[in-house]
């Protein structure tokens, strides 16, 4: 459930999300992080609800 972003996408969403909020860095990284999570729930075809338990199933499976 990892999205690889290619080096132009990346560098796309910043300048978008640079262009909406161009004096408040905080909500920038904010912004960046959803539209890449919003990428990574189309690719993998789920729900908000459903990725973020697969997120989290994930993530304990790491941790034992």
């Amino acid at each position: 459930m990892k999205l690889v972003l290619s080096e132009n996408e990346l560098k796309k969403i910043r300048d978008d999300v640079e262009k909406e909020f161009p004096h408040d860095m905080a909500l920038q990284e904010v912004h960046i992080a959803q539209k890449i999570i919003a990428k990574e729930m189309k690719e993998s075809g789920c729900s908000y609800y459903e990725y973020i338990q697969k997120w989290k199933e994930e993530k304990l499976r790491k941790k034992d």
